[in-house]
């Protein structure tokens, strides 16, 4: 009986130090060590809409610089690495209305991009999707002139959720 026990305790705790794989995500760079500098030259617009690639790249950049340990520039040719994307769509559409209104309160914005990140000695993509999508829903005012007044914080917290989602793939390679 005590044999079994012991015997149990030890296959217990060889399976707890095996663990299973999993990490939390945003804590696991897969990144060559050899890259400390990546580029990230501003995102090509392929809608109409007006400084959409500014705030995404902006807000990419800041990302990388508050969660990794990466310096980044904007020119390709000085980067370790390089992250090129181009924003080919942006949708918005009312998901939530106001029931005495009619005025939609929330809105369903979803982005798709082109991303590719590339080792700058060697050409190797170390990521590359087509199809990036980010989508994400935001209340909006039912107040007509709070509505234009928060066009920019809420562009600017778009860009900022973007950015997590985008950085998040790049360097865990999901």
């Amino acid at each position: 009986m005590i044999g079994r026990r012991a015997v149990c305790a030890v296959m217990a705790t060889l399976a707890m130090l095996a663990g299973c794989g999993y990490h939390v995500a945003g804590h696991s760079a897969t990144l060559p060590k050899s890259i400390h500098v990546i580029a990230i030259p501003a995102l090509e617009n392929k809608t109409t809409s007006y400084r959409l690639e500014q705030k995404l790249t902006a807000a990419t950049v800041h990302e990388f610089l508050a969660k990794t340990s990466y310096k980044v520039v904007s020119n390709p040719e000085d980067g370790d690495a390089v992250l090129r994307g181009k924003v080919l769509s942006l949708e918005a559409v009312p998901l939530l209305f106001d029931t005495t209104t009619g005025r939609a309160t929330t809105m369903l914005v979803t982005v798709k991009c082109e991303v590719t990140f590339t080792e700058s000695a060697t050409q190797k993509v170390l990521y590359h999707t087509d199809n990036f999508v980010f989508r994400n829903q935001y209340e909006i005012s039912t107040d007509l002139q709070s509505f234009f007044e928060e066009q920019d914080p809420a562009l600017d917290r778009l860009a900022q959720d973007f950015a997590q989602r985008l950085v998040a793939a790049v360097t865990e390679n999901y």
